[in-house]
């Protein structure tokens, strides 16, 4: 069977010649040549100008995701090395490998997969039916790169279990690649100690997307009163606690996530002055300011309000309301981290979201800083949906 060829519209394909690796189902003219959903195909403009190779899923608004931009490279072994060892190399420049995102998916010219390394164990997620068929290929490779530089890598666990799944037309999957072990995996980050699932836990396990971020927070922390909300398994507050936070209050809606941030805690010998309390956040803090309680640092990590474009008026509301909150437990000259995970929520947005906010509490605030994923995360940029963490941190100041 020879190689289908797809054809875009005049005047379609702008993303993908800015740079992005998508190719949307209303961007195609037509489709020449007899191909499988997942296989691999040549794109061409209007005119007939050479496009690229990638795999194709008609089950999927995103019709094609791009591999190469080289129609004459085949998607082969030397090929799929070449990409994995490309990111392999990139994370040992920019990030401390321990743990940390090897290949983040488009980002790293490989359309639709994820794989985290947690110590000596990778988690994989595959989200799109083309890179599916290379998936356990791409693992090996990994793990025979990985051993060039001493590293042996003792599991792989599979968590395709995104509900994202569904729309590439594909069953929602987790479990062993190989042989089984412990799923509860110690790992370090910053000198904090966690025990993550990765079997169970979000995601992957644990969001090392936070990680300069954590940082941050663990840095200012120093004498502070701090409450970290929507702590999931402890993260910032962990971080808080050994940067030599006074006391520490962690809460979140989960008690799965808060009984492993407890056992974290413990890990970290700091179990006596980190508390962690199991609460929907927009009931807790609005009880903490009728108490009066007030704190040196506020961190705001919640999960994404949004997850799609129809959605986006409500998830204003709820950054708003919840940064209005976290504002009003701020000391005067006190600080404020708040983030958006949802690529949805775009910077600009975010910012008039917290400006607002900020309006609403009669609070002023000074920027210390703005960050977004840490760099195992890259932006490429084309390419929206791999820039969706915005983190900053402020001073918070009464209006006075």
């Amino acid at each position: 069977m020879g190689t289908a060829i797809v054809t875009l519209k005049k005047g379609e394909g702008r993303t993908l010649k800015s740079g992005g690796a998508w190719v949307f189902d209303n961007e195609i003219d037509a489709i020449t040549g007899n191909y499988e959903n997942g296989a691999d195909v040549i794109v061409r403009d209007f005119d007939g100008y050479p496009m690229g190779r990638g795999f194709i899923n008609n089950a999927s608004k995103i019709r094609v995701r791009m591999m190469t931009r080289n129609v004459d490279q085949e998607i082969d072994e030397e090929f799929l090395r070449m990409r994995v060892k490309n990111a392999w190399e990139y994370r040992k420049k920019v990030i401390d490998t321990e743990s940390c995102r090897v290949i983040f998916g488009e980002a790293d010219f490989l359309p639709g997969l994820v794989v985290d390394k947690f110590t000596d164990v990778l988690v994989v997620q595959s989200l799109a039916l083309g890179i599916d068929k290379y998936k356990i290929q791409i693992v090996e490779l990994l793990k025979e790169i990985m051993a060039e530089d001493g590293i042996r890598i003792r599991g792989v666990y599979e968590r395709s279990d995104a509900k994202v799944r569904q729309q590439e037309g594909m069953d929602r999957i987790k479990g062993f690649i190989g042989e089984a072990f412990d799923t509860k995996v110690p790992i370090v980050e910053n000198g904090v100690k966690y025990m993550v699932d990765v079997k169970d836990g979000q995601k992957t396990g644990f969001f090392l997307d936070q990680k300069e971020n954590r940082k941050a927070v663990g840095n200012l922390s120093r004498g502070f009163e701090v409450l970290d909300c929507f702590t999931h398994t402890g993260s910032f507050a962990l971080n808080a606690a050994l940067g030599g936070a006074v006391h520490v209050t962690g809460v979140d809606a989960s008690q799965l996530a808060v009984n492993q941030a407890r056992e974290n805690a413990v890990l970290n010998g700091v179990e006596n002055f980190v508390d962690f309390v199991c609460a929907d956040v927009f009931e807790y803090l609005p009880a903490l300011e009728k108490e009066g309680k007030k704190f040196d640092l506020v961190v705001l990590d919640p999960p994404a309000f949004t997850k799609s474009r129809n959605s986006i008026k409500n998830a204003v509301k709820g950054y708003r309301e919840i940064n209005i909150r976290g504002l009003k437990l701020v000391k005067d000259g006190g600080y404020l981290a708040t983030c958006s995970c949802s690529h949805f929520m775009d910077y600009e947005r975010f910012t008039e979201t917290i400006q607002q906010a900020a309006r609403s509490a009669h609070k002023r605030l000074r920027q210390v800083e703005f960050r977004t994923q840490a760099p195992d995360h890259p932006i490429l940029w084309a390419a929206d949906e791999s820039y969706y963490l915005k983190f900053y941190i402020f001073q918070v100041c009464d209006e006075k």
